[in-house]
């Protein structure tokens, strides 16, 4: 076979390989011989790095000469919580200046959970000639004067998207640094931004753009000049909009209706955050069409929304806050048989009391109502073991299941007992499960059940959970493709971490804070991995200064070709492979 293989020429063999966009397709073709491995990285355009410290600029690029295209993550998943100190780092500077004497012809960015200067953005603006694509998911640091310097200069962007980022709003002209000869927008999504951006510059963008395909705006955008963009771009298959008017203007929403009726390919909608139950009336002629719907800011009751998700028998994607309730939940069963995607968001977390209907009753519904439903994210305030075993049976083609009960370590409701049993079926039943999120009571049980039965989970979240050590011995001998393990404020310490080092060195990373784990076990960590980076993150000060039996704050153990970062904050200390604290 390897004989067959190497009397192709290599043109013949790059072809094939451009075909193959899985990376591990392609990390794995790069390991069948050494010819491959020379045409596997010559050829490959597109780099996905899940962690920028698990390998440094200088190796990726030795390692990869042409690329055009990379995504880049940095902060772990749980910065999303306010979980991550801030200035812990996730610095992008450093990547874009290598990649700019080395990729001149670098066309698309996607950066994730990373800290974005405007030089940095300005660095991007004036090194990549061709440049396409920003995408900046979750990101910080910069301000509306680097997004006029990518305006300004990147004449062959097609997409440019903020998705939740931080941005620091100097001047809502930037828009207007984009010159009047461009037309290359496809994408644009700023609703992140909290200030008003220049609408005539908006509109001349819009209008000039006869590509554009999915436009998002922000809250600042009013309602009443809607209808003018949309008459520019009728075009649009996904549309995303700010608040709605304060009251009822009939002219608004005549001029509204028409102009939405006018999108026929529209299939993917975000709508208000702030909405006049009225004006919904507007997107009803394009309900049939849509497959996306993202109402996860939209203070819309349940009669509305039950009005609404009846007329979209094809939707697919339903982002909803939990004024949706049982009976919401219901209709969306009854009408939406296509749904694959389901994530209802809590309107007020933070009150004890719960100030809408929504149980374990809505999951019930979809999961009986919705065959084809794969992914789930759910906020409740009561589970039981029964709804969830219920849940598993009806759906076993579950990859995501994340359950997020709202009060930590509540118990079946009905039985005061641990849900165990419950998490056991979705992980028994579910074959295909590849993340899953647990709440509420568990005991050491649900574990061993998710280390027996989890066999292809590749992301695991767990919070206030679990009764000893024995729990994450279960998870980390047990769930054989495990690459991401997040926990928080579980009894989980030294011995179950000790004891399955090897795993760790086959995972992506480990994040623990609040939990057992001792100053003592992290330098024993730091003994026995060193290719991983072990990481002890302790805003109290120097861990030498409290008993290595002290348990430490936070956690963060990672792979790395690159060693130990050096752009460390004072409250982080990497246990090198002779148990010494390297400082920085």
């Amino acid at each position: 076979m390897l004989r067959m293989a190497s009397s192709f020429p290599e043109e013949v063999l790059e072809h094939v390989f451009s075909f193959l966009q899985s990376d591990g397709d392609r990390n794995s073709i790069s390991l069948v011989c050494k010819s491959w491995y020379e045409i596997e990285r010559w050829c490959r355009r597109r780099i996905f790095v899940g962690n920028c410290y698990a390998v440094s600029p200088r190796i990726m690029i030795r390692r990869f000469p042409d690329v055009r295209s990379i995504t880049l993550k940095g902060k772990p998943h749980f910065a999303d919580f306010n979980l991550v100190p801030e200035g812990w780092g996730g610095y992008v500077y450093p990547w874009i200046a290598a990649m700019a004497s080395a990729y001149p012809w670098l066309e698309e960015i996607r950066l994730k959970r990373m800290v974005v200067t405007d030089e940095s953005l300005e660095l991007i603006a004036k090194s990549f000639k061709n440049f396409k694509l920003l995408v900046l998911s979750s990101c910080e640091g910069f301000s509306t004067d680097g997004l006029a310097s990518i305006a300004a200069n990147c004449r062959n962007l097609r997409e440019l998207d903020l998705h939740e980022s931080d941005v620091e709003d100097l001047s809502g002209h930037w828009l207007s640094h984009f010159p009047d000869t461009y037309t290359s927008l496809v994408s644009l999504n700023i609703a992140c931004l909290g200030s008003e951006v220049s609408f005539s510059a908006l509109e001349r963008l819009v209008g000039r753009c006869p590509n554009l395909r999915s436009l998002r705006l922000n809250r600042a955008v009013p309602l009443d000049k809607l209808s003018n963009l949309l008459n520019r771009a009728p075009q649009l298959d996904e549309l995303g909009t700010g608040a709605s008017s304060a009251e009822l203007r009939p002219d608004v929403l005549s001029n509204l209706s028409g102009a939405l009726s006018a999108c026929k390919e529209l299939k993917s909608l975000s709508w208000f955050w702030d909405v006049v139950p009225t004006y919904l009336s507007a997107v009803y002629s394009i309900c049939p069409g849509l497959t996306s719907l993202n109402l996860s800011y939209a203070i819309i009751q349940s009669p509305d929304l039950i009005k609404l998700v009846s007329q979209c028998p094809n939707l697919q994607r339903l982002w909803v806050l939990d004024y949706i309730e049982d009976v919401g939940l219901d209709a969306l069963a009854a009408s939406c048989k296509d749904l694959r995607e389901l994530r209802v968001f809590p309107s007020d977390p933070y009150v004890l009391e719960a100030n809408v209907s929504l149980t374990e009753q809505g999951l019930i519904s979809v999961s009986e109502g919705c065959p084809k439903l794969q992914s789930v994210l759910y906020f409740c305030r009561q589970m039981s073991n029964d709804a969830l075993i219920t849940i598993a049976r009806n759906q076993p083609n579950f990859t995501c299941f994340r359950l997020c009960i709202i009060e930590p370590r509540t118990p079946d409701y009905l039985t005061r007992e641990p849900l165990d049993v419950g998490f056991g079926a979705i992980v028994e039943r579910c074959k295909d499960l590849r993340r899953l999120s647990v709440s509420g009571l568990l005991t050491d049980r649900a574990f061993e059940y998710i280390g027996t039965y989890g066999k292809k989970l590749e992301m695991l979240s767990v919070a206030f959970a679990g009764e000893s050590d024995l729990g994450l011995h279960h998870v980390l001998s047990g769930c054989d493709n495990l690459r991401k393990l997040e926990i928080r404020d579980c009894p989980f310490g030294d011995k179950a971490l000790l004891a399955n080092a090897a795993k760790l060195e086959t995972m992506r990373s480990l994040w623990m804070s609040s939990c057992s784990v001792s100053y003592g076990a992290c330098k024993l960590l730091g003994q026995k991995l060193p290719r991983l980076n072990v990481e002890v993150i302790d805003e109290r000060g120097h861990p030498e200064l409290r008993p290595e039996s002290c348990p430490v704050e936070k956690l963060y153990i990672y792979r790395s070709v690159a060693g130990p970062r050096f752009d460390m904050p004072g409250f982080i200390w990497t246990m090198d492979e002779n148990s010494a604290v390297r400082l920085t």
